[in-house]
């Protein structure tokens, strides 16, 4: 069975969450700083995925609500294809239109401050997003949220 890391992608942080071995759970491991260049933010997460032994990627892609990709999503589809270059592993795009805001959701009963909560957001993005995913690869994968390359037309 593949082992999967999930990349939470931002211009400040990029949050990472990996699978168990059985690939049915998903847990939050690190916020790491990004440098907002791809072969630099490929390095340190490729540092993080050595250390996790992992397979596979899983890319959380932030969709418009409308389905559309902007511009964080050419930002984000460029690291994943340098990802996949440097590591030669598969990397699966995966819709995470309102991510952000069911790992604030989980966060709020904890009591963290504001601060730690910030600390720990993206990792837990990236742990809801893998979560998604492996739920996907389970049970049939639900309607619209796999978003492949034959979705995206290369504007470059």
């Amino acid at each position: 069975m593949a082992k999967y890391l999930a990349i939470d992608y931002g211009a400040k942080r990029i949050g990472l969450a990996v699978s168990d071995d059985e690939t049915r759970l998903a847990a939050p491991v690190a916020t790491v700083v990004a440098t907002g260049d791809a072969s630099n933010d490929v390095r340190t997460v490729c540092g993080v995925a050595e250390e996790y032994d992992v397979d596979e990627f899983v890319v959380g892609l932030p969709l418009n609500m409308d389905g559309s990709e902007g511009p964080q999503a050419k930002l984000v589809r460029r690291f994943g294809a340098e990802l996949e270059r440097v590591t030669r592993q598969p990397v699966h795009y995966w819709d995470e239109r309102l991510s952000s805001v069911s790992a604030q959701e989980k966060l709020a009963p904890a009591g963290l401050t504001r601060k730690k909560r910030k600390a720990r957001l993206d990792r837990v993005a990236a742990q809801g997003i893998l979560q998604e995913f492996l739920d996907s690869q389970l049970g049939g994968e639900p309607s619209g949220r796999r978003p492949d390359e034959s979705d995206h037309e290369d504007s470059d």
